[in-house]
């Protein structure tokens, strides 16, 4: 199965520390990517996978569809694939899906990133709670997250690389920030992607049929 990935893939990214401009010379390269199946193996009972891992370390992949249907939920993890700065490989059905990548934006994005946030927020809380220790790297991301989420409400962007920040956010990561001020910013922040989304330039629904025009062009293309 992993061939689907090798010889399929029709966009591949660096995501994660890299693509955010938060890392150092020990940060993985965390790999996404997309790829369509042939469209004649979906004519089978058993049909392609919707996703697959590798085949390097830290390389994840979508199949097409899969990946339309995410991004259509606003998935934060999904989407920053298409804005991602650092593009390992592209061919025509990657460029066409980046092309439509403001298709697959919404209002829902307030919903998804905060709640993304809110979950980051609550599970760091609990951990303080439970042990008295603080994640600082999952409150970094937390952190980044609820300013993505007000970025991309305000500008219809998905904001992935957030050096102009590195400072602020590597001083959290690294727990020289204290925790009450980090829950301060986090509440300001949240207040933020509210006015963001009361104000928001991004349509009520995501652009489906848009999106549907694109899957039907691509399962056309790879027919043969």
């Amino acid at each position: 199965m992993i061939e689907l990935v090798e010889r399929h893939t029709v966009l591949a990214v660096v995501v994660g520390s890299r693509a955010y401009g938060l890392h150092d010379s020990a940060s993985d390269h965390d790999r996404r990517g997309v790829y369509v199946a042939p469209t004649r193996a979906f004519w089978h009972l058993d049909k392609p996978p919707t996703h697959l891992d590798g085949p390097a370390p830290e390389q994840f992949s979508w199949e097409f569809e899969r990946f339309c249907a995410l991004a259509l939920q606003g998935n934060p993890t999904v989407l920053e694939v298409l804005w991602s700065p650092l593009v390992e490989s592209i061919t025509v059905d990657g460029e066409w899906l980046v092309a439509a990548r403001r298709a697959f934006l919404s209002t829902r994005v307030a919903e998804t990133y905060g709640n993304y946030a809110r979950d980051q927020l609550n599970r760091v809380a609990a951990r303080r709670e439970r042990t008295g220790e603080t994640n600082h790297k999952q409150a970094m991301h937390m952190i980044r997250l609820l300013i993505a989420g007000a970025h991309v409400l305000r500008t219809g962007e998905v904001l992935v690389d957030v050096r102009h920040l590195r400072g602020r956010l590597l001083a959290v990561r690294r727990g020289e920030v204290p925790w009450e001020e980090v829950n301060a910013w986090a509440a300001q922040l949240l207040d933020d992607l509210a006015d963001a989304a009361a104000a928001t330039v991004l349509p009520d629904q995501a652009d489906r049929a848009e999106v549907d025009r694109l899957l039907e062009a691509v399962r056309e293309r790879n027919l043969s």
